[in-house]
């Protein structure tokens, strides 16, 4: 038995050590491997690579994918459908474990309809994917995040300074409610509920009132003002599955409070320092079962799954889960970050 493995959409800690699973978890049933580079691209473009023991060697703390990654979508492409099933019988694959997020899964699932034996990884350093409660790379980008909270703090304090952070989380704050609980911070923004940015001015001004003379402000990429209902962009073009690449929402909301606070205000955009590095060992861990389930379901054949972790178990649900919709930030969390405000 040969399959194939590859990786799309955006990279994030723990792609490594689910690759290294899938491969030794194979070698260990006797199936052969090989790794298709750069995401669905590669199956399209015929670009592969053999994975054996000796390529999975030492990677389990390697950040970023061996494979690469890319956002193609085949359905955008014409002809890509029809590539991807030629390159499939070429390779000579019985089954592929696609490792990826919405998109890279919803193509996943097309590709499962049309007949191709797949089984879905899934893959978000957001935690939006619906069907999983999380997953990897998420913690390693709220411990990057946290930390990064942990040193602005003093620089704050020291130049009496309100300091915007903005951190990753399109459509969910996650990031930006778990990074700004365990940081510390006076105002948390996300996705989920539009900016109120009087309310904001003023919960900064009553921690002043009080004595503190500086403020922290954590503020998801995809958060909105109630007064300005799309996103902050940096590009309007959009990619193959539909997304503007979103960027500045710090900068406007730092301005917006200097300008009605009076109060000196900078911003520090976190970006892709939250997907780079090492993965945190939880994240390392969750990656290797999801790599080790995943071989499982194919020598059970249970196509059109993905793995999932659910309370403490990795368990089995069918991959249209994850193109059904965005699991948007659990407000119960919200509401305990609130207790903290300013």
């Amino acid at each position: 038995m040969k399959i194939g493995v590859l990786t799309g959409g955006g990279d994030c800690p723990g792609l490594n050590p689910v690759i290294r699973a899938i491969v030794r978890k194979a070698h260990q049933e006797g199936i052969e491997t090989v790794g298709i580079k750069y995401g669905w691209k590669g199956l399209i473009d015929l670009d592969f690579m053999p994975l054996d023991l000796q390529a999975v060697s030492g990677i389990l703390p390697k950040g970023g994918t061996i494979l690469g990654t890319s956002r193609t979508n085949p359905y955008k492409r014409e002809g890509a459908v029809e590539k991807i099933k030629e390159n499939w019988k070429k390779l000579d694959l019985e089954a592929l474990i696609a490792i990826g997020g919405e998109d890279t899964l919803g193509v996943a699932y097309k590709l499962y309809k049309e007949g191709l034996n797949i089984v879905g990884v899934p893959k978000t350093i957001d935690n939006d994917l619906s069907g999983t409660d999380y997953t990897f790379g998420f913690f390693t980008a709220v411990e990057i995040a946290t930390e990064c909270i942990d040193r602005l703090h003093t620089t704050a304090e020291s130049h009496n300074r309100i300091i915007v952070v903005e951190v990753m989380g399109r459509h969910a704050g996650w990031i930006a409610c778990f990074a700004g609980m365990a940081g510390g911070a006076d105002v948390i923004l996300v996705p989920e509920i539009p900016i109120d940015i009087d309310w904001v001015c003023e919960v900064i001004k009553k921690r002043h009132d009080r004595g503190k003379t500086f403020s922290i402000v954590v503020v998801a990429e995809g958060a909105k003002l109630k007064e300005l209902p799309s996103e902050v962009t940096q590009k309007a073009e959009k990619d193959e599955f539909g997304h503007v690449r979103l960027g500045g929402i710090g900068h406007l909301i730092a301005e917006l409070i200097e300008k009605k606070t009076g109060f000196e205000t900078r911003v520090t955009v976190l970006g892709h320092i939250q997907r780079g590095g090492s993965p945190s060992a939880f994240d390392r861990i969750l990656g290797t079962r999801f790599g080790v389930k995943a071989v499982d379901l194919v020598l059970k054949k249970k196509y059109g799954y993905m793995v999932s972790l659910k309370g403490y178990n990795i368990e089995e649900v069918p991959l249209e889960e994850a193109a059904k919709g965005i699991k948007t930030l659990d407000l119960n969390f919200y509401e305990i970050a609130k207790v903290f405000f300013g």
